[in-house]
């Protein structure tokens, strides 16, 4: 029944997409973030719909008179350069098949991402898509919540099998990324079932992120949460809420949990830890002996030996033997595609917060602008719980992060469009309409 009802979904869509281009990142993005097809055991679970949505799109965009320009600001060129950077570096990869494959698979996501640049220029299309992010990646927030609360967080929770999030790491990290992103919709909803609605939400994907047993979730869970107290409006109640839920679902967690959390403070006694730490090492000295890196997939045993032989009695001794990818963004980068490569992300990082920083700044005196403050520091938030959660867990290539820098710059060309008409007013019709409206969205509650 699901695997047709997700068929049906798809292929009735598939018109609209032909008409209306946008719609086709839309449902890329649920297929791609919720996986609705994996779970189901029929037919359709390994049906390609993703590549039947993005060659639609594709043809409904060239077909169309959508504006069909990338905006080359400093995030999308750097960008262009990182994805430049990749395909050398696959060129030269130690494994030249397996990293081709996966490369193809990096640049179909990307090609999504720069769908989205050029066809999300106005404001309801950029709501649409936090919606679907949202939606697709809180059902495992709402869902994984329930079940650690049933079993009492007895069971790791999961994502869907076969996709970027499929363990429990990967999902935990997620959630912590989409948590700022329920929080802007439950700022900008009026009515206040949906705010009750989202804040049920938001404590059980706190649920489930602490179900997912990750230590470096659990990290970037508090940072994140000092930080979105900092970016958000309206945080008298996200204040109380946070001191009066954070400790209550700690200690709803079983002895076990808590034995896992406190393995970080004695990571040295922790296999799992050390394994991590010999990967960091050996992803340097990969960089160090390769000008490329070693190319996608080559985090193995063959080339530990190869390239890092003293590590590998490291690994013997304090890591039982456990050869482990990079379980780390950063040194992920950096073993596959060298110090070029990891300067490349890190710069995009860097250019995505500073262009959040700078819509913040510009939009902060004017109500009709108020939702891109708004949207662009709980974006802020979220990559700052990937800053801290990505440190720990390989998802340097996960579509939501390059989703949220292309969310980034869009924000940036509605205001720089708004700031050159003139609409900086600092009040919207509806404010000036209601002044009653305008305190209350800017004084908060």
């Amino acid at each position: 029944m699901r695997d047709v009802a997700v068929t049906l979904i798809v292929f009735g869509v598939l018109p609209y997409i032909v008409m209306r281009p946008h719609i086709g990142v839309y449902a890329w993005s649920w297929i791609g973030y919720m996986s609705p097809h994996r779970l189901g055991w029929g037919f359709a679970t390994n049906l390609p719909f993703a590549a039947l949505i993005g060659a639609v799109t594709l043809a409904a965009l060239f077909f169309s008179k959508e504006p069909k320009r990338i905006p080359m600001t400093p995030v999308t060129v750097t960008l262009i350069l990182f994805l430049v950077w990749m395909t050398i570096t696959t060129l030269f990869a130690i494994s030249p098949d397996e990293a081709m494959a996966k490369l193809s698979k990096i640049l179909k996501i990307q090609l999504v991402i720069f769908l989205t640049l050029m066809l999300f220029n106005h404001r309801e299309r950029i709501q649409g898509l936090v919606w679907v992010i949202v939606i697709s990646l809180g059902f495992y927030g709402v869902k994984g919540g329930i079940f650690t609360l049933i079993t009492g967080g007895q069971f790791h929770v999961v994502g869907p099998p076969g996709s970027f999030i499929e363990g429990n790491t990967s999902l935990a990290l997620a959630l912590v990324m989409v948590l700022p992103l329920m929080r802007y919709l439950q700022i900008q909803a009026d009515n206040k079932w949906v705010r009750r609605a989202f804040v049920a939400a938001m404590g059980l994907t706190t649920l489930a992120i602490l179900g997912s047993y990750s230590r470096g979730a659990l990290l970037a869970l508090i940072t994140m949460g000092g930080f979105m107290l900092l970016k958000s409006r309206k945080r008298g109640l996200l204040i109380v809420a946070l001191i009066l839920s954070i400790p209550v679902a700690v200690a709803f967690m079983p002895d076990r949990w808590m034995g896992r959390m406190q393995s970080v403070q004695n990571y040295e006694e922790d296999s799992s830890a050390m394994g991590r730490i010999t990967a960091w090492m050996f992803a340097i000295e990969m960089a160090k002996g390769r000008f490329s890196g070693g190319g996608f997939e080559s985090f193995t045993p063959a080339n530990y030996h190869t390239y890092a032989p003293d590590i590998v009695a490291v690994l013997m001794e304090k890591a039982d033997g456990r050869y482990q990818g990079a379980h780390s963004s950063y040194f992920s980068v950096l073993g596959e595609h060298g110090f070029i490569g990891l300067f490349l992300f890190l710069t995009l990082g860097f250019l995505s917060w500073r262009t959040g920083a700078w819509v913040m700044k510009q939009a902060a005196d004017s109500d009709s602008l108020l939702w891109a403050r708004d949207l662009a520091g709980m974006v802020q938030v979220s990559l700052i719980g990937f800053a801290v959660g990505g440190a720990f867990l390989s998802l340097a290539y996960f579509d939501l992060l390059y989703h949220l820098m292309a969310i980034l710059v869009l924000l940036k060309l509605q205001v720089a469009q708004s700031l050159a008409a003139g609409n900086t007013d600092g009040q919207s019709q509806l404010s000036r309409d209601n002044p009653k409206m305008s305190m209350q969205r800017r004084g908060g509650y």
